[in-house]
């Protein structure tokens, strides 16, 4: 093959083996690319484990400010839940990968890029989706689809070329991290019967051995970007770490569910996303005071659809970006503030305000500052059920207990 690529590295055990064997069997020059979404770790020694497994070069990108404001931020307008649960921790980080790939294929000359992305799973579509419609020059190359490794075998491969990896057989999982939470796959988990093991959790303690006090935090957004935390401003990306370190502190943010990959296979997934959930959490109540009724019920609607999009890989396509455009323009008085109180294994909102917000207290309230002109009730009412009184009257069946 020959070929110059690019290959996304995470300096994980597939990637790392895939360097040294897509440079052995197909004669690659491959350029190692580490980007940097908030996943952790130090980045220098990853770097070096790629050139210790044959990269030519290594790189290291640091995208985590603007993977928060080009990817999270929009998702979290969206409210994005895959079905109903999952906040898209994966699926959101693949499409700034690619567009770094993208342009570090155009800077080192090559004609390919490269993931390490199984036959079976999601992140095969995302990668190579995007590549498309960002570059459909470039090649897209997956070894781990090409080679007849398991994770076993992989190991032992490792250990005979020398790379130096982090998995072992005794503890097998597969794990990505990134702001938005993480993703824990492989091992016990595997048998969807099997409670997940206590070692695999990170972000959240166990409730019973959280804080012994229950606690409130509130966040401040403007125009749908959360802002502030307790009334401090700071970066976005700065502002889910500090939240999701607050409330995974009372053990909140864990998920364990059994969901549809686009491949058309069930998979048990475990996630733990404190501060993506606490965040859609309040940010779709403050929406609730925020905006108007029908727009509300519409973009409830298109929510579903938009995080089936980004979790099917199609962030970079026409539609996506058309529905990003309405949950924009959804969000321009979507300012105030939600409390949450946190206590243990609990989020919930325990308070919002809004400055421009639809909450009218004389409307809503049965005191003696009440402004709803009840009078005008009597006719609503009638004519709202006409349609229905009159179908009664002529086909609706006979009252109950009456003959024929």
């Amino acid at each position: 093959m020959g070929a110059r690529v690019v290959l996304a590295y995470s300096g994980g055990l597939d990637t790392s083996v895939a360097v040294r064997w897509m440079g052995e069997e197909w004669g690659c020059e491959v350029i190692a690319l580490a980007v940097d979404v908030g996943q952790g770790g130090d980045f220098e020694t990853i770097r070096k484990r790629a050139l210790a497994a044959g990269a030519i070069e290594a790189e290291v990108i640091d995208a985590r400010a603007r993977y928060a404001s080009d990817f999270i931020v929009p998702a979290l307008r969206a409210n994005a839940l895959y079905e109903g649960r999952y906040p898209l921790v994966s699926a959101l980080s693949r499409p700034i990968i690619v567009e770094e790939l993208v342009a570090a294929a155009r800077r080192h000359g090559a004609t390919a890029v490269g993931h390490g992305c199984t036959g079976k799973g999601n992140d095969q579509v995302r990668f190579e989706v995007s590549t498309r419609a960002l570059a459909p020059d470039l090649d897209v190359l997956a070894p781990t689809r090409d080679w007849s490794f398991n994770r076993e075998t992989a190991m032992d491969y490792a250990a005979e070329h020398g790379i130096p990896i982090e998995q072992t057989k005794k503890s097998p999982y597969s794990i990505d991290e990134n702001l938005w939470g993480r993703a824990i796959e492989c091992g016990a988990i595997e048998d969807p019967w099997n409670q997940a093991p206590d070692d695999i959790w990170l972000l959240t303690r166990p409730p019973e051995g959280g804080p012994p006090a229950p606690s409130e935090v509130v966040i401040g957004f403007e125009a749908g970007v959360p802002v502030t935390l307790d009334g401090t401003a700071m970066p976005v990306h700065e502002l889910i770490e500090k939240l999701g370190a607050r409330v995974g502190a009372y053990g909140f943010g864990r998920i364990d569910m059994v969901e549809n990959r686009r491949v058309g296979i069930k998979s048990r997934e475990v996630y733990e996303c404190p501060g993506a959930l606490a965040l859609i959490l309040a940010h779709a109540d403050l929406e609730g005071v925020c905006l108007e009724r029908d727009v509300m019920r519409e973009k409830s609607r298109l929510e579903t659809r938009v995080a089936e999009m980004i979790y099917d890989g199609l962030w970079h396509s026409p539609l996506r970006r058309a529905l990003d455009a309405f949950m924009l323009d959804t969000q321009e008085f979507v300012t105030g503030e939600v409390r949450l109180a946190l206590d243990a294994g609990r989020c919930y909102v325990s308070g919002r305000r809004a400055p421009r917000g639809l909450y009218d207290h004389g409307l809503a309230t049965y005191d003696a500052s009440d402004t709803f002109r009840h009078r005008d009730a009597e006719g609503f009412v009638r004519l709202w059920g006409l349609s229905v009184e009159t179908w009664a009257r002529r086909q609706g069946a006979p009252p109950a207990g009456s003959e024929q």
